[in-house]
Formats: structure tokens, sequence, C-alpha cells
């Protein structure tokens, strides 16, 4: 007769969705995540036990980490940049490439339609992830605490951290610099020491984390547009009814939308916060946009060797 009891609390115990981030409750992205949260709760209530880690940072990981919480099953949900993956997936290096998307609405179009396929397709045959969309880091600028950078001479012989991808490293190698591939937190404590000369991120990331307060030289180079997946650990995502999973899908793609608005208030709201910060903002005209461009020529034309002309036509359609 005890085994009734046991059995009925098993099956009104409720779904345990744990979702990680890494950066404070006040970024777009932790918004987009709580987004999801309220969503689900508002349409599951107590079928569904939904909990945060905003930053895994602040819990003694590194911010990588999160890949492998999520594909371990330790969270369920979980969000990084696509560059932290191009190890595995080497398909993903190819949104690394520099001036590949020409704005937002260009890059939006690619990542949500076909392009964005393609690569989920290739990720989820790795990994054991579920990907449900992707969030815009958007589009990212150069800070140092040297000079002005007007053009790639300018970077010569600077220490640059970049995302752990090849692409990026090779990026910023032909642009003269001495690109260093570390993890965020490592970054972050280097540029404190001011043993790291110059790191690249959209301009919100800059001033989250803080770097703003150390490097003064800001450049609006518009090289990469990074996004990052929104991922699911796909065995638990796969055991879920129908129902939570189609919410989920739902949630995340009205998510992503709401995120990408914050995105363009947060850019604006960073520069404000750098200007007010002392800080020098250098925009590029034309002609040293196109010095920056035509230094890395040679890497765009090894990756239409490398990835073939077809991804190449689905950024051309979108």
């Amino acid at each position: 007769p005890a085994a009734f009891p046991i059995e009925d609390a098993a099956m009104t115990k409720p779904i345990q969705i744990r979702m990680a981030g890494y950066g404070p409750p006040t970024t777009g992205f932790s918004k987009a995540l709580k987004f999801i949260g309220d969503r689900l709760q508002g349409q599951f209530g107590d079928r569904l036990a939904i909990d945060y880690v905003w930053n895994i940072m602040d819990h003694g990981h590194k911010a990588e980490d999160i890949l492998g919480l999520v594909e371990h099953g330790e969270m369920t949900l979980g969000y990084q940049s696509s560059s932290y993956l191009t190890d595995r997936v080497p398909e993903l290096g190819f949104v690394d490439l520099p001036f590949l998307f020409a704005n937002n609405a260009q890059a939006r179009a690619a990542m949500d339609g076909e392009l964005g396929r393609h690569l989920v397709r290739k990720t989820e045959e790795r990994v054991g992830y579920r990907i449900l969309g992707w969030f815009e880091n958007g589009f990212r600028h150069i800070s140092n605490r040297l000079r002005p950078i007007h053009m790639p001479a300018d970077l010569e012989g600077m220490k640059i951290r970049v995302l752990p991808s090849e692409i990026q490293k090779r990026t910023f190698e032909l642009l003269g610099a001495i690109a260093m591939r570390m993890d965020l937190t490592e970054a972050i404590a280097m540029i404190k020491a001011g043993t790291l000369d110059a790191q690249e991120n959209p301009l919100a990331n800059t001033v989250t984390y803080g770097v703003h307060k150390f490097h003064k030289f800001h450049t609006l180079t518009y090289h990469f547009y990074i996004s990052r997946p929104i991922f699911l650990h796909r065995a638990t995502f796969e055991a879920w009814p129908d129902d939570l999973k189609r919410a989920m899908q739902q949630a995340v793609t009205d998510a992503v939308a709401f995120q990408r608005k914050l995105a363009v208030e947060e850019n604006e709201t960073s520069r404000k916060a750098i200007e007010d910060a002392g800080c020098e903002i250098v925009e590029l005209d034309a002609m040293e946009h196109d010095a920056f461009v035509a230094a890395v020529q040679p890497l765009l034309a090894d990756a239409r060797k490398m990835y073939g002309e077809e991804m190449f036509k689905m950024v051309a359609k979108a």
C-alpha cells in the first residue's frame, strides 16, 4: 500500500526547468530568460518549477562552462556565443568571418532563415542540444588602453583578446594585432591587471563587464556580428509532453524578438556610458573602414574554399 502515495507524488511532481546565463539580471539576455520563464509559468502554473542562475561566473564557473552544464543536463537551457562551439562544429566558424553581414536586418534574416537552420542541424549532429533560436550579441567593436585606432596599422603589436575561434584569431593577426584566444573570465582579469591591451565586444558587453573603466579608446569597427544560440539539454526536452515542447519553442521565438529590441536600446545606453566615463569613441570613415576590409581579404578567400559557396549564398539571399 505504501507504493501508492509515492507514485502519486511522482505523478504530480513539477517538471524542473533551470535556465542559466553569464551576466547580471539587468542584461537583455537575463531579461529574455525571465521572459521565457514568465510565459511558461503563466501557461503551466504548478506543472513547472522554474529557476534561474543569472550568472554562472558568480558561482565559480567560467563563462564557457555553460556549454557543458547544459550538455550534461545540470542546466536545462542556456545561451552562449556561437564562437565557443567552433572547435566542435567547424561550420559555426563561418559566422565568425569578418564583415560578413552588412547590417542587423541582414544578419537577423540570415540567422532566422536558411543559414540559421543549417547551423542548427550541424550543431545538433555533434552536440546533445536542441537549439530553438538565436539571441543577438550583435556587431563588435574594439576597445584598448593604448591609443585611438583608425587603421589596421594602429593595431600593430597590440595584445587583444578574441573569442575561442581560430577564424577570429586569424582575423586579428591579419589586422596586425597579437590575438589571444581566451575565455571571458580570464580576459576580464587581465584587462583589470593591465596585461591585455585590447578586447573586442559589442558596446553593451564592454559596459556590462566594466571594461570601459580600464580602456579609454573605443573604435566602432562592426567587424564581427555574433549570435548566441539558445540551447536545451536535448534528452530533457525530448522527454517533455508535446504541449510543453511547443510552448517552449514559441516562448523562445518571442523572447528572441524581445531581446533583439533590448539589444538596440542597450547599444545606445552603453555608448552613452562609455562617453560619460570620459572615453574616446572613434567612428571610422569609409576609407578607414575599407582598409580593415582589405586587410582580411586573404581570410575571406580561404573561407570560400573551406566552406564552399553554399553558405555565402544563404547570406546573400538574406
